[in-house]
C-alpha cells in the first residue's frame, strides 16, 4: 500500500483525460518537505505520549495493590466457572475496566494526532462528528474480538497451562485469516464507500495488470477516500473469493494513467510475490513468540507473587499486557524490516513488469507531495518504525535504475 501520510498542492491531468504515454515529470517541493518533518516529527512524540500513558496505566496496575484491588472489586462476578480457575465473568469485567480506562487515557492525544495535527497539515477532510463517529466505529469492532481474545487464552491457561500459548497462537492464526478474508467485504465498507470502477482506460489497464500478474479478482472498486482524506492510495485486498482491488478516488482523480499503472502493479507485485500469506505466517509465527514470552512471565510470576491465585487469574491481564507489550516493541524493528524488505520487491516487480520507470518516479515524488511522506527520515527512525522503505530510498533505486537502462 501507498504510505498514508497526506496533503495536497498539486493537480495534475486526470486519468482518462487523453494524457501521455508516459506521465508528466514531478518535483519535490521542498516546503512540503519542510512540513512532512515537522508533521513526522510532532507524530512520533504523539505515539511516544500515547505509548507512555499505556505503558503507566499497565504499571500502575502491575506494580501496586490497584490491580489485585480490581480483582477483588470484582469478586462478585466470579461465581460461573465452567473450567476449574477460569472466571469468565470476572475476566470479561476486569478486561472490560482496563479497555475503558486505557481508551479514554489515551483519547485527548488520539483526538489531537488524528484529527487537529492531520487538519493543520491539511491532512484531514472530516469533520469532529466524522472523526467521533469513525473512533466509535472501530471501539465496536475491536472490542468483541479483543474480549473474545482473552477468553479464550484464560480459558485456554485454565484448561491447558503448559501449552496454552501454542493452541492461542494457532487461533491467531485462524483469526487472522479470517479477517483477510472478510475486510474488504465487511469491515472496509463500513468506513468507505465502494462502488464498482466504471468502464475505461483505467478499468482496461487495471485488467491488464492483473491478468499480466496471473491473479484473479472479483472486482475493481473506487473508495470515497477524499470524504475523510486528502491522501492517495490504493491497495489489492482479501484472500481468494474475496480478493479485490480498491482505488481511491483521490488517486483517481489526480494521477495520470502511467501513474496509477505503477502503483497498481506495485500492489500486484505482491500478490505475484505471495506477501499477504507470507505476512500472515510471520504475524502468526510473532504472536506464538509473544505468547511464549508470556507463558514466561506468567509461570515466574506466579511462583514469586503471592497476590496471583493462578495463572487464569483475572489480575494476571496487566503481565499479560506488559509481557506482549515489550516482546511487540523488541520484534518490531525485525517485522518492519521484513516489511520494508517485501516492499522493494514489490517496487522491482512494478518496474519491471511495467517498464515505466518515469511515470514510478513522478507518481512516487508526487505521493510524497501529497502524502506529506518525509523523503529522507532519520536511518534509526527508519530502521525502527518505518514498514516501507522512505520514499526517498524508493525514488533513489528507480533513478539508478533509470540510468542504467540509458546508458
Amino acid at each position: 500500500m501507498v504510505q498514508m501520510e497526506a496533503g495536497d498542492t498539486f493537480s495534475s491531468q486526470p486519468a482518462g483525460a487523453g494524457q501521455p504515454l508516459v506521465a508528466e515529470s514531478a518535483e519535490v517541493d521542498m516546503g512540503r518537505q519542510a512540513q512532512a518533518k515537522r508533521y513526522a516529527r510532532q507524530r512520533q512524540m504523539l505515539s511516544l505520549v500515547n505509548l507512555a500513558v499505556s505503558a503507566a496505566l499497565v504499571g500502575v496496575l502491575l506494580v501496586t495493590p490497584l490491580g489485585f484491588a480490581l480483582r477483588d472489586a470484582l469478586a462478585g462476578a466470579a461465581g460461573w466457572q465452567p473450567l476449574h480457575g477460569w472466571h469468565p465473568f470476572q475476566v470479561g469485567a476486569y478486561f472490560l475496566v482496563f479497555f475503558v480506562a486505557a481508551t479514554l487515557l489515551t483519547l485527548p492525544v488520539s483526538f489531537y494526532s488524528g484529527f487537529v495535527l492531520a487538519h493543520r497539515y491539511t491532512l484531514s477532510t472530516q469533520t469532529v462528528s466524522g472523526w467521533t463517529l469513525d473512533l466509535l466505529k472501530g471501539l465496536l469492532i475491536s472490542l468483541p474480538f479483543e474480549l473474545l481474545a482473552v477468553e479464550l487464552v484464560y480459558a485456554l491457561l485454565a484448561l491447558t497451562p503448559d501449552t496454552w500459548w501454542v493452541w492461542a497462537g494457532f487461533a491467531v492464526l485462524g483469526v487472522t485469516v479470517l479477517l483477510a478474508n472478510i475486510g474488504p467485504i465487511l469491515l472496509l465498507p463500513l468506513f468507505y464507500k465502494l462502488a464498482p470502477l466504471p468502464d475505461g482506460e483505467v478499468r482496461h489497464m487495471v485488467q491488464m495488470l492483473a491478468a499480466r500478474a496471473g491473479t484473479r479478482v472479483r472486482g475493481i472498486y473506487t473508495m470515497n477516500m477524499s470524504k475523510r482524506t486528502t491522501a492517495a492510495n490504493a491497495m489489492v485486498m482479501g484472500l481468494g473469493n474475496t480478493r479485490r482491488i480498491v482505488i481511491g478516488d483521490t488517486l483517481l482523480d489526480r494521477y495520470t494513467l502511467d501513474e496509477i499503472e505503477v502503483v497498481l502493479a506495485h500492489e500486484l507485485g505482491h500478490q505475484v510475490h505471495k506477501d499477504i500469506p507470507k505476512l500472515i505466517l510471520v504475524e502468526a509465527v510473532t504472536m506464538l513468540g509473544g505468547l511464549f514470552a508470556v507463558n514466561l512471565a506468567l509461570h515466574a510470576a506466579i511462583g514469586a507473587v503471592p497476590g496471583y491465585a493462578g495463572l487464569a487469574d483475572a489480575a494476571t491481564l496487566p503481565l499479560v499486557a506488559a509481557a506482549l507489550g515489550i516482546f511487540g516493541l523488541v520484534t518490531l524493528p525485525i517485522t518492519n524490516g521484513y516489511s520494508r524488505h517485501i516492499e522493494h520487491q514489490a517496487d522491482v516487480y512494478a518496474l519491471e513488469s511495467t517498464g515505466k520507470t518515469a511515470a514510478f518516479i513522478s507518481a512516487m515524488t508526487r505521493l510524497a507531495n501529497q502524502n506529506l511522506a518525509d523523503l529522507e527520515p532519520a536511518w534509526i527512525i527508519e530502521f525502527l518504525l518505518y514498514n516501507h522503505p522512505s520514499t526517498g530510498r524508493r525514488l533513489a533505486y528507480a533513478r539508478r535504475r533509470e540510468a542504467r537502462d540509458n546508458a
